[in-house]
């Protein structure tokens, strides 16, 4: 079991616990929203993306009809499935697994394998975060649902921080060059001028199409720094 415990596993798990322990600032939100708490459980087994989970309630709090909650949902879910297209390369899901890793493609996976070299450490990392989220995610959720107001402000709790820590630590090892650093610095530009502009959720995506774009116009491979899953073979020794 020590020689599965891999960075990539240990960094799924510290992920997970960050990310997931958050669901408890989505549960009671949802709750004083005038969700249900069986309607709050549904949204994070089913919908199961958070900006889009505290899209939805934010809409129908604020008096919006179902249709515009599920129209701002998807809207933040678009990323997913941009996600979707890398992780299948990395990944390689086959049968019912592509339908589990459809499921828990987030940020946090995504985010979690692309950080890996190896092939075999992008598959774990990828699966470690999204079950290790999605476990703890509903927990949390059926836990703040159900204490609803006696926590108080989750974010008095420093959750909300927790998973910004741990986006941050997935970033800094990738910024070793010059260009790494010059897309990260031209994507926070771009959300922080656009976040006073547009709904929640939208600069993120906003930054996402800075970077495509960059990295269409770039001149590197887009499988590059990807491991094969199958050493070269060995050549022969010449006789002597």
């Amino acid at each position: 079991m020590a020689g599965r415990f891999t960075p990539a596993v240990r960094i799924g798990l510290s992920i997970a616990l960050a990310t997931g322990l958050y669901g408890i600032s989505f549960g009671a939100l949802a709750v004083a929203s005038g969700f249900s708490v069986g309607q709050t459980v549904a949204l994070s087994l089913l919908m199961f993306t958070g900006g889009s989970q505290f899209a939805f309630i934010g809409v129908v709090a604020g008096g919006g009809s179902g249709v515009a909650a599920f129209g701002a949902a998807t809207l933040l879910g678009i990323r997913n499935a941009v996600y979707g297209a890398q992780i299948n390369q990395m990944v390689r899901p086959r049968g019912w697994r592509r339908v589990a890793a459809a499921q828990v493609t987030i940020d946090e996976s995504a985010a979690t394998a692309a950080g890996q070299t190896l092939r075999d450490e992008q598959r774990r990392g990828f699966w470690v975060a999204g079950i290790g989220v999605y476990g703890l995610w509903n927990l949390s959720t059926l836990l703040g649902a159900v204490l609803g107001d006696a926590l108080g402000d989750p974010r008095q709790w420093g959750l909300d921080g927790a998973a910004v820590a741990a986006f941050l630590g997935l970033l800094w090892p990738r910024l070793r060059g010059r260009e790494p650093v010059a897309i990260t610095v031209s994507c926070a530009l771009i959300t922080v001028i656009a976040l006073p502009w547009v709904p929640p959720g939208v600069p993120i995506l906003l930054a996402a199409v800075g970077a495509a774009l960059w990295g269409g116009f770039g001149r590197g491979r887009a499988d590059e720094g990807l491991e094969p899953d199958i050493a070269p073979p060995l050549t022969r020794p010449e006789p002597r």
